[in-house]
């Protein structure tokens, strides 16, 4: 019987709402609202609608290889990590971008969508190792390793995959605000709280806004080194991968359109909530989206990276390529933690005795 009652609360204060038979209203026995019984209704359906509110993308690009540039492109599979990694016939590759480890060329391009856009390179391979040199020399209990010039030389430039996306997103939201006045006489203190019903109905328009499209580049390594100016990317040209490397995307349009969805979401919530002012408190109640339309692009961009194994684990160096932001972990030698503890613990002692000294001579 419970399943067909149906129960409307209260968008002020929760409280479950009652038919007024006088004022043919839905009335709230706790903070005494009263409701328009079709706009209650609309209000909750459109609630409703929002839980399972999910953008959805069904635009994927289509670019593909022309044959000449088939014949130009040079495949390589990791042995260790497995990844698919292309460059030009010109770039030699000895180890994987990725994880360090030996690669093997494969003869014939297997093929994969062509990238729509790319960013090129604007910091070149010895301003990438002069950051990493800089980022090193900060840290001087580095292992020896990590500081060794052969090992600099091992950076490669790499063209990580990203796709793009595009929408124009239609957004209704319903916020319950609050416009609050104290006053006192001689004998109170008084606070009067007014609340009111808010709606917000518009569009809003993006561009490129990026999702990672490598499952070998780790995502919060890429959001570390953002931003990158999207207004910089141009047409993808074979020339771009002359001496660099291109990893190939193996996350799908559809997969990291999940997680441009949560961008779009958040911006449109943050957007739509700023336009409400005025009031002592603003609570959104209610928010749904949709597209009204979207197009996925796949686009290229530029990162420098070194991987060093030590101790059994991988460190990473990375730096964006076009701003020549970076991140990059090190690990501490512990002979040469020991020594320093060492030093600074003989000197620690030798002043502890000579203070002592001198306090006898007084």
């Amino acid at each position: 019987m419970s399943d067909g009652l149906k129960e409307y609360k209260c968008p002020n204060c929760g409280g479950i709402l009652v038919f007024d038979s006088s004022t043919q209203n839905l009335k709230c026995p706790f903070c005494h609202s009263e409701f328009d019984v079709d706009m209650i209704k609309q209000y909750d359906e459109d609630i409703a609608e929002t839980v399972n509110n999910e953008l959805s993308w069904t635009a994927q690009p289509d670019g593909e290889w022309s044959q000449q540039e088939k014949q130009n492109i040079r495949e390589y599979v990791c042995k260790s990590c497995g990844g698919d990694i292309i460059t030009d016939e010109t770039t030699a590759a000895s180890s994987c971008p990725y994880c360090g480890n030996p690669v093997v060329m494969v003869d014939q391009f297997r093929g994969s969508l062509r990238p729509d856009k790319v960013i090129p390179f604007k910091f070149s391979k010895q301003q990438a190792i002069q950051k990493y040199r800089e980022h090193v020399s900060d840290k001087p209990l580095a292992p020896a390793a990590f500081k060794a010039e052969k090992h600099m030389q091992e950076i490669k430039g790499v063209y990580v995959p990203f796709w793009l996306y595009d929408a124009d997103v239609h957004a209704k939201a319903r916020y319950v605000a609050t416009r609050t006045r104290s006053w006192s006489d001689h004998d109170y203190d008084y606070t009067e709280t007014r609340y009111y019903n808010v709606f917000r109905d518009g569009d809003i328009s993006f561009d490129d806004v990026p999702a990672n499209g490598s499952s070998k580049m780790n995502t919060a390594m890429m959001e570390s080194i953002e931003p990158f100016d999207m207004r910089q990317a141009v047409d993808f040209n074979m020339n771009y991968l002359a001496g660099y490397f291109a990893d190939k995307f193996d996350i799908t349009a559809d997969e990291s359109g999940k997680k441009a969805n949560q961008r779009i979401r958040n911006t449109t919530a943050n957007s739509i909530e700023s336009t409400v002012s005025g009031y002592t408190s603003v609570r959104e109640a209610g928010m749904h989206m949709r597209l009204l339309s979207e197009h996925a692009k796949y686009c290229l961009l530029p990162v420098w990276l070194l991987v060093t194994t030590y101790n059994g684990k991988k460190y990473y160096f990375a730096m964006n390529g076009q701003t020549g932001k970076m991140i990059g972990d090190l690990p501490t030698d512990g002979s040469l933690y020991a020594r320093y503890f060492a030093i600074i613990a003989a000197g620690v002692s030798a002043l502890v005795f000579a203070a002592t000294y001198l306090l006898k001579l007084f």
